[in-house]
């Protein structure tokens, strides 16, 4: 299955090459950044995790601005942050959400604008209640974000080395 994961990313030349990407070759040419290493893709699946939970847009360039800075696995940090996609979007941060408002302690009102009042309240009171959300969210993304990244960098390292071990094991002794 890995085999089929390295079939699919682009290789150091292919970026190279490419007329858009080409710019961004002096600094996508270091080993490690594409090397398959346990901490190299752990590091790089943190980041991506971190980056894909904490912001909404421009998740890959961050992700692999952080990992051309820390030197993992650039594939890894860019293929991670599709943690959060369509499907996954809405119900990660309304769990972030409820997460900082209680850290935060504030309390959104659950108030709906009634049909009856003009439009103009309408929306008015629809941008206060938006704007409302922002401290809670923004604490809560930041604290989902740090936990979950932390977690994704622990797990793929103990499952890289539990992998390496089963291997290994069952490798016949000469």
């Amino acid at each position: 299955m890995l085999e089929r994961w390295r079939a699919l990313i682009p290789t150091r030349e292919q970026i190279g090459s490419n007329r858009w990407l080409r710019w961004l070759a002096p600094y996508l040419g270091h080993p490690k950044l594409w090397h398959w290493s346990r901490r190299g893709v752990a590091l790089g699946v943190g980041i991506g995790v971190f980056f894909g939970l904490l912001i909404p847009i421009a998740q890959i360039p961050f992700a692999a601005a952080a990992a051309v800075i820390l030197r993992a696995n650039l594939p890894a940090a860019a293929a991670s942050t599709l943690v959060t996609n369509p499907i996954t979007f809405a119900p990660v941060y309304f769990a972030a959400y409820k997460i900082g408002a209680w850290v935060t302690g504030e309390k959104l009102d659950p108030r709906v604008p009634a049909a009856s009042t003009a439009p103009v309240e309408a929306n008015t009171d629809t941008w206060r209640r938006i704007t409302a959300l922002g401290a809670p969210l923004v604490v809560g993304l930041a604290i989902t974000a740090s936990l979950i990244g932390l977690a994704s960098y622990i797990l793929t390292s103990v499952g890289w080395y539990w992998y390496v071990m089963r291997k290994r094991r069952r490798r016949p002794r000469s």
